[in-house]
């Protein structure tokens, strides 16, 4: 929805109507379309409201440490498969506020080109040395890895007390994914830590909305650290950090929001727990305590646990209702997971379509064909203010972001779109025929390959979603 305003004197002022005007939102993190105002997780966070009130009133290690808390990051080492886990109230300060407990002087951190701010940010803080390699180029990281390691520390030439790449699951403005498999083999040969920032990623990326491990079929425990916000996919706010136990007990104590910042809140953890659940699906008890495997190991002692293979080292696994709070509502499409697995392919195909159909109509774009991120190049930075009119002043105005230098190189002006699961075909369809029609307006259509009518791209949809590569 939005405010309508005007402006007397060349956008100096803005001064509002008082009207609003419903638009088409094509620019939010709403990935899986959780940030709802109705539905079982909004439910299910007015009774946490009712049970909790709005706020946890400390830090983790002082008085802010409510049950929700343990129960949000047990859920979330079992959804991503992994030991242990912790949360922080705030995305961006998961990265700035963790890193230094991972690295200090002496230590190398190598950071892809294109890493977010956040990430840039905790490196400085943590007062390791710092190189940068090209953005997702394997052959530019292993030679760095050669010269960093034979070379050792500046000066003394000592070896480095630890060296941790830092990479992004899906990059935010360029919709690429990080080439992980390649990276799994340079650190079986190189002995490096691996830190994997998913932000964008998780719960948008693979078959089961693991992110980019699950994308690629990759161990979660064969990463040592696993980081992660809940401001997208999840429709609430905060982040994780995940890994062995061994070093998540470590940064509960060396990582400065667990000391200085305030705990997640109530209605986030809740919101957390829900949408979590609703993509895992949930095992609900029998009537016969042990007929249910997975609730025989849950209550078995230590050392049969030992002796066999829990359900959480399945991946993916379902979530326990023990493990729920008790008091939350669980509706049937959370219980039996349809209601995440309609989430996932939504978006799953709305990615592709809206990828492939611009590229087919002749844009330019980057990245992943499977990315809910979409950068359409517009290239000429003047472009973008007339683009974002030109979409806004539609007849059902599309909201959306454009974006340039800093952000982006100078020359590499772009609109980025982020798709949603609450996103319908017909949402898409109208997005196309509207980069279509401003595309011609402003020569924008300078890809390769055979050009198709709006229209075909929109009749053959399903075909162009199914196919393995789209050639350009």
């Amino acid at each position: 929805m939005l405010l309508d305003r005007y402006s007397p004197d060349y956008n100096k002022t803005m001064v509002p109507t008082g009207t609003r005007t419903r638009a088409l939102n094509i620019s939010s993190y709403n990935y899986l379309g959780f940030a709802q105002g109705n539905g079982p997780c909004a439910d299910a966070v007015e009774t946490s409201i009712e049970r909790y009130g709005v706020s946890a009133g400390g830090s983790r290690l002082e008085c802010g440490t409510l049950d929700l808390h343990q129960q949000a990051e047990a859920l979330v080492s079992r959804f991503l498969g992994v030991e242990d886990a912790l949360i922080s109230s705030m995305g961006f300060a998961t990265n700035s506020n963790i890193i230094p407990g991972l690295v200090s002087k002496g230590c190398l951190v190598i950071s892809d080109e294109l890493n977010h701010a956040s990430i840039r940010y905790g490196v400085r803080l943590s007062g390791a040395n710092v190189r940068m390699f090209k953005h997702n180029d394997m052959t530019a990281l292993e030679e760095l890895l050669r010269e960093v390691i034979s070379q050792g520390q500046p000066k003394t030439h000592r070896p480095w007390k630890k060296i941790l790449l830092i990479v992004e699951g899906l990059f935010s403005m360029e919709g690429t994914l990080a080439n992980l498999p390649v990276i799994m083999e340079l650190k079986k040969k190189y002995k490096f830590y691996l830190f994997v920032d998913e932000a964008h990623s998780i719960g948008a990326m693979g078959p089961n909305g693991r992110g980019v491990t699950d994308y690629f079929g990759i161990d979660p425990r064969s990463v040592d650290i696993l980081m992660g916000t809940f401001t997208k996919s999840f429709g609430a706010a905060g982040g994780y950090i995940a890994g062995s136990k061994a070093v998540i007990d470590r940064l509960r104590l060396q990582g400065h929001s667990f000391t200085y910042a305030e705990s997640m809140t109530p209605p986030v953890l809740t919101q957390v727990i829900a949408s979590m659940a609703s993509i895992m699906g949930i095992t609900m008890p029998t009537e016969k305590p042990h007929s249910s495997s997975s609730l025989a190991l849950l209550r078995s002692s230590s050392s049969d646990v030992a002796s066999a293979m829990s359900e959480a080292d399945i991946i993916p696994g379902t979530a326990p209702a023990s493990a729920l709070p008790s008091w939350m509502p669980l509706a049937q499409p959370m219980i039996d997971g349809s209601d995440g697995r309609l989430r996932l392919s939504r978006l799953a195909f709305n990615s592709r379509y809206l990828n492939r159909g611009l590229r087919k109509l002749g844009f330019i774009t980057y990245g992943s064909d499977d990315s809910p991120v979409v950068p359409l190049l517009l290239f000429n930075p003047g472009k973008m203010a007339v683009f974002s009119r030109m979409m806004r002043t539609r007849q059902t105005p599309i909201v959306i972001v454009v974006v340039a230098y800093p952000a982006t190189p100078l020359v590499t002006s772009r609109v980025r779109f982020c798709l949603s699961a609450a996103h319908t075909k017909e949402d898409i369809d109208m997005v196309l025929r509207a980069c279509d029609e401003i595309g011609d307006y402003l020569d924008l259509k300078q890809g390769p390959g055979e050009r198709w009518p709006v229209e075909e791209v929109i009749s053959r949809a399903v075909e162009i979603v199914r196919a393995p590569e789209m050639a350009c």
